[in-house]
């Protein structure tokens, strides 16, 4: 996912959220990465993706933002400005079907979520609109099969458990997953410092520290 930078816009007007579908399916075509789904909100996005090989990931989020950035300011004018987004792409590796579905569901709900829409499918700027319509970049098959109940599951009220670790996963840059799993997948990715508290280092490291995190949203 990426964040825009200095409380700016990102996606005011069609236009904006059209231009952004064109990148993506571009960089679909462009680059071997499976895209599963997606969803683009006025100030954000998030993309759920599958790589083949470690480096797709990098090589396709740099194109596809800096392409995204570089229009962006040709179409508002702003070329000289400063970045839209308030850095580099966050990224979490995710342990298996059920927080595979938990995260997919997560994502195509953001705009019920945030009260634009009644239901996934009615908003046009996202993966579960344009599977339901045909239409947009292609989408690739999910790892696991989708439950035959999925469209009414993203219009429906959300988890409770889920939504507050899930969040916390994102905004720490945290694997999503369990616990014993989680800890082993930093080590091996080299990504301990994600487990950490900002600032003074704490008494005890390990997973449960992270726990106690206050929702970032």
């Amino acid at each position: 996912m990426n964040r825009a930078a200095r409380r700016l816009t990102l996606f005011d007007r069609p236009d904006d959220y059209t231009a952004f579908v064109e990148v993506l399916q571009q960089a679909a075509e462009r680059f071997p990465m499976r895209l599963l789904c997606w969803v683009a909100m006025p100030n954000h996005w998030h993309l759920v993706l599958w790589p083949r090989q470690d480096e797709d990931l990098s090589v396709f989020m740099a194109w596809t933002t800096s392409t995204h950035s570089r229009r962006w300011h040709l179409s508002h004018h702003s070329v000289g400005t400063g970045t839209i987004y308030q850095g580099r792409f966050k990224a979490i590796p995710v342990k298996d079907d059920v927080h595979f579905l938990t995260v997919c569901r997560y994502v195509e709900r953001n705009p019920v979520r945030a009260r634009l829409v009644a239901r996934a499918t009615d908003w046009a700027w996202s993966s579960a609109a344009c599977r339901h319509r045909l239409s947009g970049p292609r989408l690739h098959a999910w790892p696991v099969p989708q439950p035959a109940t999925w469209e009414d599951d993203t219009s429906a009220a959300d988890a409770v458990a889920d939504l507050p670790r899930l969040r916390n996963a994102i905004s720490r840059g945290i694997p999503f997953g369990p616990d014993p799993w989680r800890e082993q997948i930093v080590t091996d990715l080299g990504w301990q410092t994600g487990l950490r508290r900002r600032g003074r280092p704490a008494r005890a490291q390990g997973i449960a520290e992270i726990e106690n995190y206050p929702d970032p949203n």
